[in-house]
């Protein structure tokens, strides 16, 4: 697609994550898991054989069969064949992800339906078929929304957009949220477009789009609450916010589960990135902590890089700091940057997720995203208590 996080994206130098080996910097994952780098399409067999074991080594009822796995579903070579195996299961399918946009036959939603298709994820841009065409470089875009709308009279549709201000928001967006929900769909996810290193492009392949416009964290929470009070359907926004259950960081609405979490009773330094440091600083504050969460540049907590504590005030950091679990830092380089001004600090790593964004809460309830608040903030403040100073 035009706007894919990935474009222009060429050689990386490894950026260090909770994977590596404490003396080496650079692992698989943050050298090419997290470029989505693959050798491209499992064979049939495999995936049948990969398949068969799984279902061997699983006891009791399979709830629901995945597609997912980093490419698009849709470009499979094989797909009819596919479908057709992990249907003859009886298993609910459940694809995770796809465009569309490999599909040129409008039989396809008959064959997903037909093999059990209970829920799958779109990604939709606009109902406009020009526009799927000219930035989704989809080569059949009426194919592909005639596929969408016999789905959503029939299975769990999720459809997704990434908003490009001034071309598929405003007006435009509100007719494709009003065809969604004509058609039956159960949510909107809309994603806003980061085309700068602070809005998480870590890869080196910034602006993604050249003189694209990107709106503010604000402004793009702002329409999504406006766009929810005019649709009956679920509509959220990444990374701000879901309006129906308040995430993320719902938790700070409740202060009865908020007296259930355990008190701060030490003091370290928690790094966060800058949308949810006011949020993770209310939560800890409501535990009894004292010390201010520290804020980076960087707007997502789990896309900081080592270029990102670089630019801390060591003045302001407390002998322990607790860094983003899933942060793509190697832990040593981590130490050494916040230890540069001669004072040695231990570095730990913070719980994996301490909230749930609106790609995993679409499909979530509001106790479930709770309880996973709850669990994470546990955890953070059980760690800061154990090794904070």
């Amino acid at each position: 697609c035009e706007y894919c996080y990935f474009k222009k994206v060429k050689g990386t130098t490894p950026l260090g994550c909770r994977y590596c080996l404490p003396f080496k910097k650079g692992c698989d994952y943050c050298m090419r898991g997290v470029k989505e780098e693959y050798a491209g399409f499992k064979a049939l067999r495999t995936i049948a054989d990969e398949t068969l074991a799984n279902l061997q080594a699983k006891e009791g009822e399979i709830e629901r069969i995945t597609i997912s796995g980093g490419g698009d579903p849709s470009c499979y070579p094989q797909f009819t064949d596919l479908i057709e195996l992990l249907g003859s299961t009886e298993a609910p399918l459940h694809i995770g992800y796809t465009s569309g946009k490999g599909w040129d036959d409008p039989a396809i939603a008959d064959l997903l339906i037909d093999n059990g298709l209970s829920e799958i994820s779109f990604t939709v841009f606009s109902v406009n078929p020009e526009l799927r065409k000219k930035y989704m470089h989809d080569p059949t875009p009426e194919v592909s929304l005639a596929i969408l709308e016999r789905l959503c009279k029939t299975v769990d549709v999720y459809a997704a957009t990434v908003v490009l201000p001034g071309v598929n928001d405003g007006r435009v967006l509100e007719e494709t949220c009003q065809w969604l929900q004509d058609k039956g769909a159960k949510g909107l996810i809309l994603m806003r477009f980061g085309n700068a290193t602070e809005q998480g492009l870590i890869l080196g392949n910034g602006p993604v789009l050249k003189y694209q416009k990107t709106q503010s964290v604000e402004s793009f929470r702002d329409m999504i609450t406006d766009l929810r009070k005019k649709f009956t359907m679920k509509i959220s926004g990444t990374p701000l916010w879901d309006p129906e259950i308040g995430s993320p960081f719902a938790i700070r609405y409740e202060p009865d589960l908020l007296a259930k979490l355990p008190r701060v009773v030490k003091r370290a330094s928690v790094v966060s990135g800058s949308i949810a440091t006011p949020f993770i600083d209310t939560i800890l504050s409501a535990c009894g902590s004292s010390v201010p969460v520290v804020p980076v540049t960087k707007e997502i907590a789990c896309l900081i890089t080592a270029d990102d504590l670089k630019q801390i005030d060591l003045q302001t950091l407390e002998p322990v700091v607790i860094i983003p679990g899933r942060a793509f830092i190697h832990d040593a380089e981590a130490e050494e940057i916040l230890s540069r001004d001669g004072i040695s600090r231990t570095i730990l790593r913070g719980p994996e997720m301490l909230t749930a964004d609106a790609e995993t809460s679409m499909g979530m309830t509001r106790e479930q995203v709770l309880e996973m608040e709850m669990h994470g903030f546990a955890e953070l403040v059980r760690l800061i208590n154990q090794c904070g100073a």
